[in-house]
């Protein structure tokens, strides 16, 4: 799916490189389960298994690319919550040159779009670190709402930590797409 500046496609076996290239110590530091140094052998194992929970339905996995270029940038993933099927968690990230220009708030309507098209969840939920400032403006921009304080499993550094909860259901979630002077900014 394409919006003004971007293309959200399936994540591909080529997509590994370049998404290894892009994760750095200052992008796992805001990720669960992305950690540091991350291989491409590592990339090609996510890709091969979020492509199995795809195809049932369990999951959106998406690269997100600059269509003027072609040049990977990120990733989205939309996956049901362990246990909770009408749940859907978000993780999204951009590597370090790309963060900043408005991207992420770009894509994440057409990622919500198509995560509740696809998968038929009634709620997205997001777990966030409280001084993320720029993830937290993307989780308010979609609506989603505070649920508290908590804690997630952070495997890439082997512990508990904590974080901010936030969900929308569905018939909440705000699926406006961005102006040109939006997707710009």
């Amino acid at each position: 799916m394409d919006t003004l500046r971007l293309r959200l496609r399936p994540a591909e076996a080529d997509d590994a490189e370049a998404l290894a290239g892009l994760m750095s110590e200052a992008v796992s530091r805001r990720l669960a389960s992305w950690p540091v140094p991350y291989t491409p052998v590592m990339a090609l194992d996510r890709i091969a298994g979020v492509r199995m929970a795809a195809a049932e339905r369990r999951s959106l996995p998406l690269v997100v690319e600059r269509r003027s270029d072609g040049q990977v940038m990120g990733w989205i993933s939309i996956s049901r919550a362990p246990g909770d099927p009408t749940t859907a968690l978000i993780t999204y990230w951009l590597g370090e040159h790309y963060q900043g220009l408005g991207y992420m708030r770009e894509a994440m309507p057409a990622a919500v779009r198509e995560a509740f098209t696809l998968m038929d969840v009634a709620r997205l939920r997001a777990a966030v670190q409280a001084d993320n400032a720029p993830s937290l403006a993307v989780i308010r921009r979609l609506g989603l709402a505070p649920m508290g304080e908590g804690r997630i499993w952070c495997p890439a550094r082997g512990r508990d930590e904590p974080c901010l909860w936030f969900e929308v259901p569905r018939e909440e979630v705000r699926l406006e797409q961005p102006t040109h002077a939006a997707a710009a900014s």
